[in-house]
């Protein structure tokens, strides 16, 4: 096996696990004004999952510390990875640098010592190194941002984590949720009461491709895999071969101009040439949500891809609520009833 084919499934949870807390990003989870979230989603995970939740040493320390100290993130990294009886791994919320991480892995720790690893956004660098290492991780909820969502966890957030990260069997069609949500409600302990609006979920869209395909997920936030480029996270060209992407924008809604730079990149490597299909995430609060669509199709058309099946507006990522993808498990998109599949499991 090569590639993604290869990546090393870790055990599932089981409940009474110990899984650790880390701030490889923001450091936000420590700042006093913040610690009250962060225990909301500490006890989420207590109780609604039944895990045993500790801290690194660092996980707490806050912003400041957090951001002048990534040799320290790092080390609570690699720290959790060797210690036997942590058998999880979460990230308090993403950032925008944890990149600065890189020169501190240990690439061999991680591989031999096969765990789950969960988050998202800026999570996507630390996903890379999972990669790198050869271990399969999951681009998931966070703890301060839907562990410790207002009044209680989306149901459909906990039944992908529960599905994806606690069983072994294959995971099945990930269908879109009732409703979702971008509404912005200040980290206000005040405000912990106040559920978000929820607005009717249309439903995945199909932009172009009528195929039903199989390939292996790869991907990420697209602004942060552009701090991966041309680093030693990039993955070889032979993981996106026959892989189906997925792709998600971040709360700062780049413009589709942005987007469309980003994308004639992958065309110029070879990647959407390489590729199965495409998952596309919904945009945060929809914004762009007409744009996107053009300039995705606009891009594919001048690599000559107006075949390539491309899933539109499913629920991973920024928006919530939110399913759990794993890394280099084998997905499939039915391009004739616009439905996606995981046909393994995630775990093992």
């Amino acid at each position: 096996m090569s590639g993604l084919e290869a990546l090393r499934k870790p055990p599932r949870l089981k409940r009474g696990d110990r899984i650790a807390t880390v701030s490889l990003s923001w450091g936000g989870a420590g700042d006093a004004d913040l610690l009250w979230r962060y225990q909301q989603g500490k006890r989420r995970l207590e109780e609604q999952f039944g895990l045993e939740v500790v801290e690194m040493p660092h996980t707490l320390k806050g912003a400041k510390f957090v951001y002048e100290h990534p040799e320290k993130r790092a080390e609570d990294l690699m720290a959790a990875f060797a210690d036997s009886s942590i058998k999880g791994i979460f990230a308090c919320i993403g950032g925008d640098d944890s990149v600065r991480m890189l020169p501190y892995i240990d690439f061999g720790v991680i591989r031999d010592n096969p765990k789950v690893f969960l988050g998202y956004s800026d999570s996507t660098i630390t996903h890379l190194i999972c990669l790198k290492a050869g271990l399969s991780s999951f681009y998931g909820p966070s703890v301060l941002a839907e562990f410790a969502e207002n009044v209680a966890m989306h149901s459909y957030t906990a039944h992908w984590v529960e599905k994806v990260l606690f069983q072994a069997e294959p995971i099945g069609q990930v269908h879109a949720p009732e409703g979702w949500t971008s509404e912005y409600l200040p980290w206000l302990e005040e405000n912990k009461d106040q559920a978000r609006q929820m607005i009717t979920h249309p439903g995945y869209v199909m932009l172009q491709g009528r195929d039903v395909v199989q390939g292996r997920l790869i991907g990420g936030c697209v602004e942060v895999l552009e701090m991966a480029k041309e680093t030693e996270l990039w993955p070889d060209p032979s993981a996106w071969n026959n892989a189906i992407l997925f792709l998600e924008t971040s709360e700062d809604k780049p413009s589709p101009r942005y987007l469309e730079y980003w994308l004639r990149n992958y065309g110029t490597q070879g990647i959407l040439q390489r590729l199965q299909g495409l998952i596309v995430g919904k945009p945060y609060d929809n914004q762009y949500y007409h744009e996107y669509q053009t300039s995705i199709r606009r891009i594919l058309a001048e690599v000559d891809r107006e075949d390539l099946p491309v899933l539109y507006n499913v629920s991973f990522g920024h928006t919530a609520p939110m399913t759990t993808l794993p890394m280099g498990a084998l997905a499939e998109i039915d391009g004739q009833t616009a439905s996606f599949s995981i046909l393994e499991s995630g775990v093992v």
